[in-house]
């Protein structure tokens, strides 16, 4: 029975030879550990010891758990050696009944072909024990090698050398992928069995993999004579090195690339959807105004295109230009690109016969009138209308006409580009003409910088509306006759229309 009392037992895998590829949980339990064992040779040099070192105390008690024989030394060795775990494993319960935990070192993984496993079977039932695993040496193997094992449904068999050479010549046969371990004195049989099973020409070997004596060489190159126990012979997948070959064949990409229109949303990471994130994570180019731009953060491996919010017709041309020669290129734009924003341009400029090759897409980002909606409540529940004021691009004949058809339609209106520093006339104009349609007391929702630093969102009465107060940031949603407003005692009023309509 285990009790509290009792110091705990950890088996820690120390990876395949290098102290760097130690887990950080690993590096911890050893250092911390009052206790520390280890096995070696009959010589005392240990391999799990030398692995840990960087990480162990003087004052900590060491155990040296000393292997007494070799196959080589006895008709008996199994039961020679099992009467020595017995022997160690007494060694290490009297630091645990001690309340003294014990951490066993052991290369690789503890519980793949580890020493450790020895203990375990014999103390874990009657004190707490933690595994700890490793990167076992053949992970190691096969990163020192640079070739993936495995692929697909392909099959993985790990063999110990010590097997049968039938044994080892049909199941190297059988299987896609293999690794074959406890080389050393029978590395002759299993060349042999590869040889027989017909691999030998696939096989690679590595020694000591990841430490300063590192060796990897074709498996059929390699001399018996200098094969060491630490060392493991590898089929690697079939499947990669047939998938990398076609890959060397592909003929090189077309020329054509891509010009996709993003929307950012109207601020910030968190309002921008998961395709816009992949479109800028994949392309070659960034294109935008430059405050847009500055949004999207930097990647030294993309080039950036910054330039002014007045030269549309240029930055569309110059990003077609850009994919015709082979560029994967993102548009951004605020908001969604194709509510008064940079789609328009780009397919405008697109639509010219030179550029009929180059593909163009759109992806839809969160609007500003959605973004200030949102914070407001629900103004844009009933039916409503989205337009500029801008009269850069259009007359203001035209502007105020359309502004009188949806007041007089009853509709909610969101105002986009409602004044600049050159445009200060526009929204006392626009305020004056919505009067004569709507009550004084109309709701007026105004949203500034919505998402970013300096986000401000108000409800004024229209009469109340100052249009000094009003810049390129900002955006208005004038309510129709049905917006209601609810006033909330220290909270800012929620607006919204409903849905029905009086008949």
């Amino acid at each position: 029975m285990i009790t509290v009392e009792t110091g705990r037992l950890y088996g820690v895998g120390l990876g395949p030879g290098d102290p760097e590829l130690m887990t950080v949980k690993a590096a911890r339990l050893v250092a911390a550990a009052p206790v520390v064992a280890y096995h070696s040779a009959r010589h005392g040099r240990s391999i799990a010891r030398a692995i840990a070192a960087p990480y162990l105390r003087p004052e900590q008690v060491e155990e040296a758990l000393v292997y007494p024989v070799t196959t080589e030394d006895t008709p008996d060795y199994r039961g020679v050696i099992e009467e020595h775990y017995d022997a160690w494993a007494a060694r290490l319960a009297v630091h645990l009944d001690a309340g003294r935990d014990v951490v066993v070192l052991c290369e690789g993984d503890p519980l793949f072909y580890g020493s450790y496993m020895h203990m375990h079977k014999r103390l874990s039932q009657r004190y707490r024990t933690e595994v700890v695993p490793g990167v076992t040496s053949v992970a190691g193997a096969s990163a020192v090698l640079g070739r993936p094992l495995v692929e697909r449904d392909e099959v993985l068999t790990v063999l110990p050398g010590t097997l049968p050479a039938d044994a080892l010549a049909e199941r190297l046969a059988a299987t896609d992928s293999a690794a074959v371990m406890k080389l050393g004195r029978t590395f002759g049989k299993v060349r042999d069995a590869l040889e027989r099973a017909g691999r030998l020409d696939e096989a690679w070997y590595v020694e000591r993999a990841t430490t300063a004596g590192e060796r990897v060489a074709p498996l059929a190159e390699v001399d018996p004579a200098t094969v060491p126990y630490f060392s493991i012979a590898l089929l690697p997948s079939r499947v990669h090195d047939e998938t990398a070959a076609a890959l060397a064949e592909r003929p090189a990409p077309g020329s054509a690339g891509e010009v996709v229109v993003v929307g950012l949303g109207p601020a910030g990471r968190d309002w921008l959807t998961p395709q816009a994130q992949a479109a800028l994570a994949a392309a070659d180019d960034l294109v935008g105004y430059g405050p847009y731009l500055a949004r999207v953060p930097g990647n030294p491996r993309q080039r950036r295109h910054a330039s002014d919010n007045r030269v549309e017709a240029e930055r569309a041309e110059f990003a077609l230009a850009l994919a015709k020669e082979g560029r994967r290129v993102a548009v951004v734009s605020s908001g969604d690109p194709g509510v008064f924003a940079m789609a328009a341009a780009v397919l405008e400029v697109a639509a010219e016969p030179r550029w009929k090759d180059v593909p163009v897409r759109v992806l839809p980002g969160l609007t500003a009138a959605q973004a200030v909606a949102s914070r407001a409540g629900a103004p844009l529940g009933h039916d409503f209308c989205v337009l500029s004021l801008s009269d850069r691009l259009k007359p203001w004949d035209v502007i105020a006409g359309r502004l009188e058809a949806a007041a007089r339609a009853d509709l909610v209106i969101a105002v986009y580009n409602p004044g600049s520093k050159s445009r200060t006339w526009q929204v006392e104009a626009a305020k004056a003409l919505l009067l004569t349609h709507r009550p004084a007391g109309t709701p007026v929702v105004i949203g500034r910088d919505v998402g970013g630093p300096e986000e401000s969102v108000r409800v004024v009465a229209l009469a109340d509306l100052e249009p000094s107060e009003v810049d390129m940031r900002t955006l208005l949603i004038i309510g129709s006759s049905q917006t209601r407003v609810r006033e909330r005692d220290g909270e800012p009023p929620v607006v919204w229309t409903p849905r029905r309509y009086p008949a």
